[in-house]
């Protein structure tokens, strides 16, 4: 520390010695005037020691803009290919390196640089920003060979010897507009995804106590600008609950809080805290960056200065952190057709879809004598089978569902009693099971070889169409015993996979890259860090956590809720020096609707018990009131439902005392 110090003052020295060179030969020079040809040599010596001190200054001025002159062009033309270029700076110079593990910095460089408050800053700005305008990026590069001490700035960068910094520019990236944190010195962390785990993650944050130096700066992103409760989207095709109750706005969740949020899609994730891993005594300053569609780029590191000029001793290198809760989209190019006909069910959008669609078959069916509305849902999971009894229930005798799944059975994961009272409540209405059936491809019935076949072959749907596009779903068996069939549709609705939304990151370097399974999780250890990068805590559908039997977590709201309660107090833990808590899932039980007055609930704590019909729905209810976002949201929202449910009470006794007295009459 004390020999960074005096690295970091080389211009004040030269400063310092310059005065002191001038006014040394000026007193000696006054002094001894009398004597003959004294003066003459004083002055030169005066001179030349004055020369000698400003010179060196100078060059270290002229050398660094003459170097970034020459190697400006290089950078332009790196940040225009689409290939990696990688450059490795050293102690008092500049040399080109094997593309290793490559972080792409450049573009805070400027910023950072510019906390230091070195009197080369201003010549910087200058060169950097009005004389060459050029990005931002090429600006940070120029600082670096601008400033006048290049060991100073590097090793305070990496605190080592030898290579101090590796960087790599991107090619194809337009110049970004950095997102200004409003303090500088306390710790930043940027959560990406407001769903269920980085939202509640964010409140968990907000809702801890923290001194006042240390209190992190939150910045919450997500695509949307509402939150939406997924497991009750369903009471939205029944009209049990309006778009509000679900799904609130971010802004008034988090008006009440210091959380700040951006409406934005995250493009490009830049790590770099696969960096000094070796030295975490040290620690490093580079955390990262992420790129938004926007062209904002948000950085979750720390301030440079915090290592060198603030206190020592306090762990700033922890306190930059990034939490990827993006979730997950659904999955549907699976067979053909697919993407092109068929609707997920996933978000508020994808519910609005469904519900308008339905809307509109209804519509064209009113008061007409016509076949039923058929509606094909592809998937007998939780999602499938509370589709399936949300809209059989909705469409009662003016529609037919039909549900189809690859296992011989309905919810193969789901606890025994809620697997039984699900399937007895789809056998009570007009809902027909293919079970041990995939569909192999999804078409319209225009673009069909032999229309009078498949209406033929098929007993829903076999009347005329009378409006809106049909569409034909062959099926495959998957068991042995059962033949193909071919299904006609009006609606097709795919529950059946998903896929995560982790950005593309641009860096390919083993090192350097988040570890993903299969499916697109990144992989994290049990304290729900990604692997290899302590900055980065994964979490939700982004995370690939296993249990303690090796099986992944499942990707539901219960596990995100956990989760987010486990991050957030890491993350208090990593910045206050505590120990990291490893994360234990706690099964409570699983719930699923069936309808506007039935549901299932098999709570964990009583085996073998199974709540359902009127109490399980009201159970549920209650237990996902609980579970909103804030307090202010869970007061209306409960309010908003009493007031419900005592409308419908008034309006049940109403039609009750009308048949009584319609019966006596």
């Amino acid at each position: 520390m004390q020999k960074d110090a005096e690295q970091s003052y080389p211009i004040l020295f030269l400063g310092v010695g310059s005065l002191v060179a001038l006014w040394i030969s000026s007193t000696v020079i006054s002094t001894l005037d009398s004597v003959p040809v004294v003066p003459k040599v004083l002055e030169v010596i005066g001179l030349s020691f004055t020369i000698w001190f400003t010179s060196r200054y100078l060059i270290f001025k002229v050398v660094g803009v003459a170097t970034s002159l020459a190697f400006l062009p290089r950078v332009e033309e790196a940040l225009q290919s689409s290939s990696p270029f990688p450059l490795v700076f050293c102690r008092y110079g500049l040399g080109f390196g094997s593309p290793t593990a490559i972080s792409s910095t450049l573009c805070h460089l400027d910023e950072q640089l510019s906390l230091l408050a070195l009197p080369g800053s201003r010549l910087r700005d200058h060169f950097g920003r009005s004389a060459f305008g050029i990005s931002k990026r090429c600006a940070g590069a120029l600082a670096i060979f601008a400033a006048t001490h290049l060991g100073f700035f590097h090793s305070t960068l990496s605190g080592g010897n030898g290579v101090k910094f590796i960087a790599q520019a991107s090619g194809g990236e337009a110049a970004s507009t950095s997102y200004t944190w409003p303090e500088k010195q306390r710790p930043r962390i940027c959560i990406l995804g407001g769903g269920f785990g980085g939202l509640y993650t964010a409140l968990r944050l907000e809702s801890l106590v923290w001194a006042d130096d240390k209190r992190p700066q939150v910045v919450l992103v997500d695509q949307s600008d509402r939150f939406v409760f997924k497991p009750m989207l369903y009471e939205l095709l029944s009209g049990e609950v309006d778009a509000w109750e679900v799904a609130p706005l971010f802004t008034d969740l988090l008006k009440s809080t210091s959380i700040q949020f951006i409406k934005d899609r995250v493009k490009l994730l830049h790590p770099s805290d696969h960096l000094n891993q070796s030295t975490p005594d040290r620690g490093s300053t580079l955390g990262g960056t992420v790129h938004l569609e926007s062209g904002v780029m948000i950085e979750y590191d720390c301030p440079l200065f915090c290592l060198s000029l603030a206190d020592p001793t306090f762990p700033f290198y922890r306190a930059a952190r990034l939490v990827l809760a993006l979730g997950a989209e659904s999955k549907l190019d699976v067979v053909p057709g697919s993407a092109e006909y068929a609707l997920p069910f996933s978000t508020l959008a994808d519910a609005h879809k469904v519900d308008e669609r339905l809307k509109s078959l209804e519509r064209n069916r009113f008061g007409k004598a016509c076949s039923p509305i058929s509606v094909a849902i592809v998937g007998c999971g939780y999602s499938g089978v509370e589709l399936a009894a949300t809209i059989s229930e909705r469409l009662k005798d003016k529609g037919i569902v039909q549900a189809i799944n690859v296992e011989p059975t309905i919810c193969p994961n789901a606890p025994p009693g809620n697997r039984e009272v699900a399937l007895r409540i789809l056998q009570s209405r007009n809902v027909q099971l293919f079970l041990g059936y995939f569909v192999s491809c999804i078409k319209e019935t225009s673009s069909s070889e032999d229309l009078t076949k498949v209406t033929a072959s098929t007993e829903v749907g076999s009347g005329a169409s009378t409006g809106g596009e049909k569409f034909i779903l062959n099926l495959q068996p998957a068991q042995r015993g059962l033949g193909s069939q071919i299904l006609e549709a009006d609606l097709v609705l795919w529950t059946v996979g998903s896929k995560p939304l982790i950005p593309q990151l641009t860096s390919t370097d083993y090192y350097s890259g988040i570890p993903l399974n299969g499916k697109g999780q990144a992989e994290t250890d049990e304290t729900l860090r990604v692997r290899g990068h302590p900055r980065i805590f994964a979490i939700g559908d982004s995370s690939a956590l296993r249990d303690s039997s090796g099986k992944i977590l499942p990707a539901t709201a219960q596990v995100a809720f956990q989760q987010a309660d486990f991050t957030g107090w890491n993350l208090w833990a990593a910045i206050n020096g505590r120990p990291l808590l490893p994360f234990r899932f706690q099964n409570l039980g699983e719930m699923m609707t069936l309808g506007m007055n039935d549901a299932a609930i098999s709570p964990s704590f009583i085996d073998g018990l199974t709540l359902d019909g009127p109490l399980g729905h009201a159970a549920r209810k209650i237990a996902y009131l609980i579970r909103m976002p804030t307090d202010e949201h869970r007061l209306k929202v409960g309010v908003s439902w009493l007031a419900k449910t005592a409308i419908d009470s008034i309006a049940m006794l109403q039609s009750s005392i009308a048949k009584a007295i319609t019966g006596l009459s």
